[in-house]
């Protein structure tokens, strides 16, 4: 079965190998999606040039996938209402339910799940 190739967006990246988010870059390119990963020090997680905001991404994303507590997202909620996801994913620890509650409004999907195990068992 292929799966169409997304572009997703993997906020709070980490150049740190044992990282969920490191982790998440390496497995969606290995099932070939766009990945852009974002965080505002860092130059390249896994040779792949880093945004350094939300706001330095043009175009459409199809996932926001969520590596950043409440108080970190809750600050850049207007950011992440501009870039209008097609979906947002809150991996284990994102949770933030005001977030969540803008979301909704704004009918952008979200689901509270791993990344990671939606790409290994075809839920992605």
């Amino acid at each position: 079965m292929k799966v169409k190739s997304q572009r997703v967006v993997v906020l709070g990246a980490s150049h740190k190998p044992e990282r969920y988010s490191n982790q998440a870059i390496r497995l969606l390119r290995e099932y070939q999606h766009e990945v852009i990963p974002v965080h505002p020090r860092l130059e390249e997680v896994e040779g792949i040039k880093v945004a350094n905001s939300l706001d330095a991404i043009e175009g459409t994303v199809d996932t926001l996938t969520m590596y950043v507590g409440a108080e970190r997202s809750s600050a850049i909620i207007g950011s992440i209402l501009k870039l209008g996801p097609r979906r947002v994913i809150f991996n284990p620890g994102s949770e933030n339910p005001d977030l969540e509650s803008r979301l909704e409004a704004a009918n952008i999907p979200f689901e509270r799940a791993c990344t990671l195990v939606l790409l290994r068992t075809g839920q992605f």
